[in-house]
């Protein structure tokens, strides 16, 4: 089971919307999956339309009038998504175990108990860095830290490292953070100028995947829905698939089981060469003289958006990228300044499911 915090000091960044979404997404890819609303605002559980009259404050508090179990207060939402709902007396535990030792233990023990019952645990932190967040960081592998494109929410990044790193010190306990840009306009220069800071001092913890503003996800937390089920065509339903097949492919790529590091190296070594001997290089371009950025991402990278798949522009406005390609038939698109794109030179296209178009290339044997 697979723990992941979701938290940011500061507030109105996206958290909440990518922990309700993101476990949707896990869901979508068969994952069993569990949202724990740890914070006292309960917008997961508002945003959901989940009853909150139980939360994990029955569960940890020691003078709560109805003591429960966590498997007391789980509710399904979809198939393969289950809540525990919050309520504001969350925060009252902070107070009532301040003297406890091992308070920060609380959560760990909790989930040892449903371990066995889902693929992923996601958690929706309250924005402080108190009992409850540092409960749900001890608790966790991982911990996804949405920023948007401003300096305030890079100021809650910087701060919620340094508690990271208290934790790995004094509980000797290690998590792996990973920044997503979330709320991202591409119309706006701006927000290119911020994702470029993000990348200089960020840079290896940065998801792939960018949430881009997109105005079905509020829409579908007014109608306590996730916005697979109330709009999976639109761009916000597209960004949290790809998180989730992203995460999904780490956890995949993590596991090297019966083997040295050597061994691995020398596996890989090989695999890479043979894979190489099987590749034929192909030349994608666009012209797009006044893009700031434009990326090539396909099922030959997972869609991922990252430097690897960067174009380079010329002197003429084309941008242009030379990839290794195995044989068979790749779908991909074009990412001109955040929007996406099929290739205006390229007739061949198939539909991709979510309302829109990849352009499709197909590689032979002998190129």
């Amino acid at each position: 089971m697979k723990i992941i915090s979701i938290a940011n000091q500061k507030g109105g960044c996206g958290k909440t919307t990518t922990a309700i979404n993101l476990v949707s997404s896990l869901a979508a890819n068969g994952k069993r999956t569990l949202l724990i609303d740890l914070d006292p605002q309960a917008h997961a559980t508002l945003g959901l339309n989940r009853d909150d009259k139980n939360s994990m404050y029955n569960v940890i508090s020691r003078i709560a009038p109805r003591k429960l179990s966590i498997k007391d207060i789980i509710q399904k939402v979809e198939s393969n998504f289950d809540i525990v709902p919050s309520n504001v007396l969350l925060g009252t535990l902070e107070q009532e175990l301040a003297d406890e030792i091992g308070r920060e233990m609380k959560l760990v023990e909790i989930l040892d108990t449903i371990k066995a019952d889902y693929d992923y645990v996601v958690i929706d932190c309250p924005p402080s860095l108190g009992f409850l967040t540092v409960n749900a960081l001890r608790a966790s592998t991982e911990v996804i830290v949405p920023v948007e494109t401003s300096r305030f929410s890079l100021q809650g990044l910087e701060h919620l490292m340094d508690i990271i790193n208290l934790i790995k010190d004094r509980l000797n306990h290690t998590i792996t953070p990973r920044v997503l840009v979330t709320m991202f306009d591409s119309r706006l220069r701006h927000s290119f100028s911020m994702l470029e800071k993000i990348k200089a001092k960020f840079g290896g913890m940065l998801l792939g995947t960018i949430v881009h503003v997109n105005v079905k996800l509020k829409e579908s937390a007014v109608e306590g829905k996730t916005v697979i089920n109330y709009d999976k065509y639109c761009r916000g339903a597209k960004d949290y698939y790809s998180l989730a097949k992203e995460l999904i492919a780490f956890e995949g790529g993590a596991k090297v089981v019966g083997s040295t590091a050597a061994e691995f190296s020398q596996k890989m070594k090989d695999l890479v060469e043979k894979e190489s001997d099987q590749m034929v290089f192909s030349t994608f371009s666009i012209l797009a003289p006044e893009a700031q950025s434009v990326y090539l991402c396909g099922t030959f990278n997972e869609w991922s958006l990252n430097e690897a798949c960067r174009m380079r522009k010329d002197d003429s406005g084309r941008w242009s990228i030379r990839l290794g390609l195995t044989s068979g038939v790749h779908q991909y698109q074009f990412v001109v300044d955040g929007r996406w794109q099929k290739d205006p030179e390229n007739p061949r296209a198939e539909s991709n499911g979510y309302g829109d178009v990849n352009s499709v290339i197909e590689v032979g044997s002998n190129g």
